[in-house]
């Protein structure tokens, strides 16, 4: 998400506290904080990818596959 999009969320988040938003506003803010939401995500996934975990014994594990591990 670039900064042109990042100033537009918090214009209508200020307008919307203020003056109160049209409909076309609601429905702008809310695709762009979905848009917003969805690159959060992939940049955490990103991130935990690539973290490991290392156990007493050096054992290296990555996040995503202790994930796995536990949830079964």
């Amino acid at each position: 998400m670039n900064d042109k999009k990042l100033q537009r969320i918090n214009e209508l988040a200020r307008k919307s506290k203020s003056a109160g938003l049209t409909e076309a506003e609601k429905a702008e803010q809310a695709a762009l904080r979905d848009e917003y939401r969805e690159g959060f995500r992939r940049s955490m996934t990103a991130a935990l990818d690539s973290c490991v975990i290392v156990d007493e014994d050096g054992n290296r594990e990555a996040v995503r596959d202790r994930v796995k591990r536990d949830e079964e």
